[in-house]
């Protein structure tokens, strides 16, 4: 079964990029720079952002359906970032890399079944998952913090 995994519009994000700090700070958000290579995942390129890349970490609202579920939490942006990741059964390094925590959702935004598993797994959690009818789309998130990292759908 394909799946689709997308990263967030950046179009929200761009008024923010080159904000002085105190608007940042008016807005809750924090400029950070990466300091290596492998520890600050980026939300809209689903890439790790490298060394010294300016980041803004800011709380998303990944759920907002108007259900026991809506949610919210930090994620990093890479101040810059235009392109949002879309890729068709390609899981992207920083999923791969880490715990997942794989939530399945139904129509109704409610959840509907999920999974912890480690990236290397995420294939065949995906695949669990939407073999399931009530299914509708998944949302991954970092197991460790429980950050957002990315939305997933059938192909």
């Amino acid at each position: 079964m394909s799946f689709r995994i997308t990263g967030l519009d950046p179009a929200p994000f761009v008024p923010l990029y080159g904000l002085d700090e105190a608007s940042l700070k008016a807005r809750r958000i924090v400029r950070m720079r990466a300091s290596d290579d492998t520890g600050f995942p980026e939300r809209i390129e689903l890439r790790n952002a490298r060394r010294g890349e300016c980041l803004l970490l800011l709380n998303y609202m990944h759920q907002p359906a108007d259900t026991p579920f809506r949610s919210s939490h930090a994620i990093f942006v890479r101040e810059g970032a235009t392109v949002a990741y879309d890729a068709i059964d390609e899981v992207p390094e920083p999923l791969r890399v880490r715990t997942i925590s794989l939530r399945g959702f139904d129509r109704h935004h409610h959840i509907a079944d999920a999974r912890v598993v480690h990236g290397e797994q995420l294939t065949d959690a995906i695949e669990q998952l939407f073999a399931m009818e009530q299914v509708s789309y998944l949302h991954a998130h970092y197991a460790g913090y429980g950050c957002y990292a990315a939305r997933v759908d059938r192909a």
